[in-house]
């Protein structure tokens, strides 16, 4: 039975991560370095905005939605590892687990729970700023880089079935 559904499992992770890893291209490549144009009261306050705002029922099923099904093809992959999808299964997923949902988890949220207690008008405000940028910008490459291999990984393995 659980066969049957496998290739389902696939196909959900194929378009969560493939969201996610959207989503998190789109600060990579320009709404981080837009925010960094402006004056950094007004990009502090946009993030944290932004930061606020991504809380939502949308996003968390999303996001959250697609780590659980990674979590259990991760268990499926390695229940048959015979298979020869069962590495790239497993590959993605862990991809997905680790560069994604860790990574958030230990790297971007402690920076955005930091950014929301700065006084964007205060004038240390703009080293605070600096420092954040950089670091979470970094961090947002690992997790598109990694959402979009799983992507690669999960479209790969449909491909072959």
């Amino acid at each position: 039975m659980i066969e049957k559904l496998t290739p389902f499992l696939i196909f959900g992770a194929s378009l969560g991560s493939g969201l996610i890893a959207g989503l998190f291209f789109v600060f990579s490549a320009f709404v981080m370095k837009a925010l960094y144009r402006l004056p950094p009261e007004q990009g502090i306050s946009a993030m944290q905005s932004i930061n606020s705002t991504v809380l939502n029922r949308l996003f968390l099923t999303v996001f959250m939605g697609t780590s659980l099904v990674c979590i259990i093809l991760v268990i499926l992959s390695l229940l048959n590892w015979q298979d020869p999808n069962a590495i790239y299964i497993f590959t993605g997923s862990l991809l997905y687990l680790l560069g994604s949902l860790l990574v958030t988890a230990v790297c971007n949220v402690p920076l955005n729970d930091a950014l929301a207690n700065v006084i964007a008008t205060d004038p240390e405000s703009l080293g605070q700023w600096k420092d954040y940028y950089s670091k979470w910008t970094a961090w947002n490459h690992v997790r598109t880089i990694s959402s979009f291999i799983a992507l690669a990984l999960f479209v790969f393995v449909l491909w072959r079935m």
